[in-house]
């Protein structure tokens, strides 16, 4: 099958073929009558798999590692395993980064309810963000 058709038959974009062909992660055959590349079963299912763990956080450098020990007949399930480790440790410092995020962004918001717009002045530009800003690091050091 060609890119269009490999493209098709998985609902994605013949650039995105065209990229894991490029990078190496599918090696299709060139057709020498015409010079098409032309993708085999193979093919098919080591591009199901590499989106697949597209959609469940693997970088694409990720996932070229778990093709190589693959090729070279070699477990990756230890590596798979390690890499969504570290990514689930990662997801969770981002989640309590976003989570304190949240609750200033709600803090802030609660304070400047009722407070008055000002324009800007010589020394502040948006008076709301500076005293909040403020007052965090007065918290802070409290």
């Amino acid at each position: 099958m060609r890119v269009r058709e490999l493209a098709t038959s998985l609902d994605i974009t013949p650039d995105t073929v065209r990229y894991y062909t490029r990078i190496g992660y599918l090696k299709p055959i060139k057709n020498p009558r015409n010079g098409y590349k032309e993708f085999c079963k193979k093919d098919w299912q080591r591009l199901r798999f590499i989106l697949s763990a597209r959609q469940i956080g693997f970088s694409v450098n990720d996932i070229g590692q778990i093709l190589k020990e693959a090729d070279m007949q070699k477990t990756p399930c230890p590596t798979t395993r390690r890499i969504m480790e570290l990514r689930l440790r990662g997801t969770e410092q981002r989640f309590r980064e976003t989570a304190l995020l949240r609750t200033k962004i709600k803090t802030a918001l609660k304070i400047w309810k009722d407070k008055p717009d000002q324009a800007p002045t010589g020394k502040m530009i948006c008076y709301l963000i500076e005293e909040f800003s403020a007052r965090q690091v007065e918290n802070a050091s409290v």
